[in-house]
């Protein structure tokens, strides 16, 4: 079964809505200046009040070790998602559970996911001067051959529309879904997260 994570959730009311429709991670950003941003003590006062069984995933973006340790430990997250320019010898000092994030140019080699020993691959739209949420696909066959170097979540451009294209063709371990889903950066469309999570299941069971 694909996994489902649905990201940037800056409210209860979105998280669950996320949760009724069957999700199995929220991602919350802690990037601050950007549109789905939320404060540590704002997510944690979320985290408190949805069921134990949905994992939570904190993004991050060039942060230091310490700074990611320590609201890793405010929020007691599941997972952390790296989505700058990490270093492999960070990802292994965190001592976390770690997915990191790959913006994909076509014309790069893949083989630098080799170098990062983590749980998972993320694997996103590359928009210049953009760290993630812009509603682009890429180019999945590129998807389909980094799956020889781990578990890969496809992200970028998903949409309830061409999520279960996606699944058939690329066959990843997880979805992430974010801009895909809202009715306007950092707040989410109910029936779009509804309708994507669904098409997620049919998808699988067809």
């Amino acid at each position: 079964m694909t996994r489902v994570k649905v990201c940037g959730i800056t409210n209860l009311e979105d998280a669950w809505t996320a949760i009724e429709a069957g999700t199995d991670a929220l991602g919350f950003v802690f990037v601050p200046n950007t549109p789905r941003y939320i404060k540590p003590d704002d997510a944690k006062a979320i985290m408190r009040q949805i069921p134990p069984l949905v994992t939570t995933i904190g993004l991050f973006v060039n942060a230091g070790g310490t700074q990611i340790r320590d609201v890793a430990k405010k929020c007691r997250l599941d997972a952390i998602q790296l989505h700058g320019n990490e270093s492999p010898e960070l990802c292994h000092s965190l001592n976390l559970r770690i997915i990191k994030a790959f913006r994909i140019k076509e014309s790069e080699p893949l083989n630098i996911l080799s170098k990062f020993q983590v749980d998972a691959y993320l694997l996103d739209t590359y928009v210049k001067g953009k760290l993630g949420g812009t509603g682009k696909t890429f180019d999945w066959n590129l998807a389909c051959r980094a799956k020889k170097y781990g578990q890969i979540i496809l992200a970028g451009g998903l949409n309830p529309s061409n999520v279960s294209t996606a699944i058939n063709q690329v066959k990843p371990y997880a979805v992430d879904v974010s801009s895909g889903v809202e009715a306007e950066p950092g707040r989410k469309d109910p029936q779009k997260v509804r309708d994507f999570i669904r098409t997620v299941r049919e998808t699988d069971l067809s």
